[in-house]
């Protein structure tokens, strides 16, 4: 059952060697009959502008997406968690549900973290259908954000989280969407560099000379092996 992965592979950035096989992953949607017909239209309309769009043009429009700001974000954690330390065990215990399927994080090629949907979603791909939607569905609220959010923007890639939506099966509290549009987020540069400017590790004393002081500051890295609930 790959349709659960070529979902996940539309939404990652998009490279010529993706963009060749789209006719391929049109087929195989189309063999597996998972996507009701009506949305796999939606898709095939997708496949189409991806394929017809300029590269350069596609992976801009991809950037500007999902890498500007943390409403569309990717990673599934991000909204729940944030940066906080419940994100790490929540990676973790991830990552073990993984390898029940014998799917295994190559981290010197894939640089993104288990959290990343199309990774998420190529699990999903393992597991029998009935499992798979139960999955997503523990995920859906954070999919149909984004749907509407990508929705009200009038953002191509609207069509692949309302065709999880739809598989889920599941009911999404209109309330939950509501509120989530009614929060505006700014997505100038200037906002971009605030929101992950480095906090300084130590306050210092005006008055201490630190000129023999080596005192760098680094972002923290979450390791998962240090982190809880």
């Amino acid at each position: 059952m790959k349709t659960f992965k070529i979902l996940g592979l539309l939404l990652t950035y998009p490279k010529e060697s993706l963009i060749n096989h789209m006719n391929e992953m049109m087929d195989i949607l189309n063999n597996e009959k998972i996507i009701p017909s009506n949305q796999l239209k939606l898709i095939n309309k997708l496949t189409l502008i991806f394929c017809s769009t300029d590269l350069i043009s596609l992976q801009e429009s991809y950037v500007e997406t999902f890498d500007r700001g943390r409403s569309h974000c990717l990673h599934l954690f991000e909204h729940i968690h944030g940066e906080s330390r419940d994100r790490g065990q929540a990676m973790v215990n991830l990552e073990e549900m993984y390898r029940t399927k014998g799917l295994y994080i190559d981290n010197d090629r894939i640089l993104e973290l288990p959290d990343y949907l199309p990774l998420f979603l190529e699990y999903l791909s393992l597991c029998e259908l009935i499992e798979a939607r139960e999955l997503l569905s523990d995920t859906i609220n954070i999919i149909a954000i984004i749907a509407a959010k990508l929705k009200k923007n009038n953002n191509k890639y609207y069509v692949v989280f309302k065709t999880l939506e739809v598989l889920s099966k599941t009911k999404i509290n209109p309330k939950i969407i509501e509120k989530s549009l009614a929060t505006k987020e700014d997505k100038s540069l200037e906002a971009l560099d605030k929101e992950w400017e480095e906090v300084e590790a130590f306050k210092t004393n005006s008055n201490i000379n630190c000129d023999t002081c080596n005192s760098f500051s680094e972002k923290t890295k979450m390791f998962r092996e240090n982190s809880k609930i």
